[in-house]
């Protein structure tokens, strides 16, 4: 890692019972870096983005965020704090249109005869202005969310978490139900999150968008750190050795 540290994680452990799913975990990330998280089903990965997402409380271990020690314990904390969870089905409500989407929660209003009504126009045109800058296009913004495609509804999600001083992003299986080319506005726009300082962690099972995307990437076998190297000084076949536990952890490209 390089770069002003974002989230250090300090030896995090989860039991169920008997059950050891996180055993040990370390690692940490800087501000504006994207770092991919793999591991075979069962590694531990969910358990850990729902620890540092306020979903779980660990059993043991410390986090620290912006060189503070931090626990959500709700997902709510954890988005307040500037951490973010992006799952494959998103949270958006399909039923409304964009603007209300973007700022649901946040509404601007007004005040006609002293009583608050909706600025639909400003919040249109804040909505507008954030796509715009995000390179992100949606024909209507009036459109109701159930009518956008996949890659849409992804960017409105990415994008409404920049614009509300997001700080962490943690993108679980973002790409499984994408065609290639919504893939691939989609990894272009994490780059672009990443850019404004932003420090993004990626889940996903398909290594060639790891090795698109990720600045550096973490491999976890059966609830430790297998693996924790830069994209550049690794290759696929290596990361398959080490989520298969065939690599020693921090192996480079092979050959």
């Amino acid at each position: 890692m390089t770069g002003e540290p974002l989230l250090v994680l300090e030896d995090i452990r989860k039991n169920y019972g008997a059950i050891e799913a996180l055993k040990g975990i370390s690692f940490a990330i800087a501000k504006g870096e994207v770092v991919a998280l793999l591991g075979d089903n069962g590694a531990g990965k969910s358990t850990l983005v729902k620890i540092i997402s306020g979903g779980l409380e660990p059993t043991s271990g410390r986090m620290l965020f912006e060189g503070r020690e931090f626990l959500a314990r709700s997902p709510a904390e954890a988005k307040a704090a500037g951490i973010e969870t992006v799952y494959q089905d998103l949270s958006l409500c399909t039923n409304v249109d964009v603007v209300a989407n973007f700022f649901m929660g946040r509404e601007i209003t007004r005040k006609v005869l002293g009583i608050p009504i909706l600025d639909e126009k400003a919040m249109e045109q804040e909505v507008g202005k954030a796509l715009a800058n995000a390179g992100t296009r949606i024909p209507s913004l009036r459109t109701n969310v159930e009518h956008l495609s996949g890659g849409q509804r992804q960017a409105i999600e990415l994008n409404r978490f920049v614009h509300w001083g997001g700080k962490l992003v943690l993108l679980d299986e973002p790409f499984a139900a994408l065609g290639v080319e919504q893939t691939r506005r989609g990894l272009d726009m994490i780059r672009k999150v990443a850019a404004q300082g932003i420090g993004v962690i990626i889940i996903t099972h398909i290594m060639q968008q790891a090795f698109q995307v990720a600045d550096r990437i973490v491999v976890i076998r059966h609830g430790v750190v297998a693996g924790d190297v830069a994209r550049d000084k690794t290759s696929p076949d290596a990361v398959v050795g080490m989520i298969t536990g065939e690599t020693l952890a921090g192996a480079g490209p092979a050959g």
